[in-house]
């Protein structure tokens, strides 16, 4: 297709977003308009602004967080339920600052501590693209916290400890590559608001930054270039590989971060993943210590091998190596051995399902075992994987599995 016919494509593809009338088409806005499309979709807006079964961006999706849940905005241009009102200033100063148009706070569960990061006229395009959009009227409860967490005036005092607003700065001693990555990263991405832990009041612990974090129940695991619990072990192109199709030879993405690939990553050009992927194998870092693995003679061992050759060895093979785009491998994957042991235990509970994206259409998923398997016997076959073809990580008790199943089924503790 020539280059002519390519933008008139995009054109005609763009042309039915201004039937609603919400933007005034004009040659100035189309390029933006695509642009902030694309921005969009880096950002993975549409994760947390769509409730399952809902309109995109319409928000009410709850979020949950160590205070409570918080609902999702609308960020559809209606003007009664949405931010149809607002000015591209009120946005920018939204997603630069925290601040809704009259003053008021919002919440860092709306990663403003990384957007503060993005350039303005990145910012722009992104309120042009979403000013396009169809207006979509749905009113959503933006006030779900227990008190004392409903006050937000609480936020001038987080935002005085935690909130350091400013640009990204590209480091000149950088290549642009890398400081593409760390924009995306640092901003955009903000990669870091589930890599890495909080602290008592739901701010980024800076000095572990990108070291993971639980999430919802998940572990969102380490993805910093530490060889042992990180991406040490894998190349540029095997991060590349994981971010556009899901899986590469040592990993299937699910979970979240399964959420994130389908609707952002699979979508961003290569150079921009590759980008992120230079920045992330020279983020350094040192993990936890080295841990000794279990002896195969320890008796939670033996009944966790037992259980594996039993119910999970057709699958994922006695020696735990996996079938290719099919059943993860566990030997040497750093899902395994990460300090946090959550989504192990969880997928064995609930189950669960791989990504599907172009490069790789089969979601292979993963049946649920906890209704066979009491929460000893988890804890056993857990620390199995854990600690076997080369694995060593912390062996998990029967009341991590038990809290953790709670959670995730509720079910009453012992039920």
């Amino acid at each position: 297709m020539s280059r002519r016919a390519m933008w008139l494509r995009t054109l005609v593809l763009l042309l039915p977003l201004f039937s609603a009338g919400s933007v005034t088409a004009g040659p100035d806005n189309y390029v933006d308009i695509a642009r902030g499309k694309a921005l969009v979709i880096a950002g993975d807006c549409a994760a947390c602004h769509t409730a399952e079964g809902g309109q995109p961006f319409a928000g009410g999706l709850a979020l949950q967080t160590p205070f409570g849940a918080i609902m999702t905005p609308n960020i559809t241009f209606d003007t009664t339920t949405g931010i149809g009102s607002w000015s591209a200033d009120d946005f920018a100063r939204a997603m630069q600052e925290g601040r809704r148009p009259g003053g008021g706070h919002l919440y860092p569960a709306f990663p403003y501590p990384y957007y503060t990061k993005v350039e303005r006229s990145d910012l722009d395009a992104i309120y042009l693209y979403l000013r396009a959009l169809p207006p979509v009227e749905n009113r959503v409860n933006r006030n779900t916290l227990p008190f004392p967490f409903n006050i937000r005036l609480l936020m001038k005092g987080w935002n005085a400890l935690f909130f350091t607003s400013g640009t990204f700065k590209p480091d000149p001693a950088r290549s642009a590559e890398f400081n593409r990555g760390a924009y995306l990263v640092e901003g955009l991405g903000h990669c870091g608001a589930c890599h890495t832990p909080f602290n008592a009041f739901g701010a980024n612990q800076n000095d572990k930054y990108l070291e993971g974090n639980q999430i919802d129940n998940w572990t969102a695991p380490n993805i910093t270039n530490d060889p042992r619990v990180g991406l040490g072990k894998w190349s540029v192109d095997d991060i590349v590989q994981y971010l556009k199709t899901g899986q590469n030879a040592f990993s299937l993405a699910s979970g979240p971060m399964k959420d994130a690939i389908e609707n952002s990553t699979s979508e961003m050009p290569v150079a921009d993943l590759k980008a992120i992927a230079v920045y992330l194998k020279e983020r350094g870092a040192e993990g936890p210590p080295a841990s000794t693995p279990l002896a195969a003679s320890d008796p939670r061992m033996q009944a966790g091998e037992a259980i594996y050759v039993d119910t999970c060895a057709a699958c994922h093979v006695r020696t735990g190596t996996g079938v290719a785009h099919l059943f993860p491998k566990l030997a040497g994957n750093v899902v395994t051995t990460q300090e946090d042991p959550a989504s192990l235990i969880r997928i064995v509970i609930a189950g669960g399902r791989a990504a599907a994206t172009e490069g790789f259409p089969t979601s292979p998923a993963m049946p649920s075992l906890g209704y066979r398997l009491s929460d000893k016997q988890v804890a056993d076959v857990v620390t199995y994987v854990r600690n076997s073809w080369g694995n060593a990580a912390a062996p998990v008790s029967e009341e991590t599995v038990r809290t953790l199943r709670a959670k995730v089924t509720g079910a009453a503790p012992g039920e």
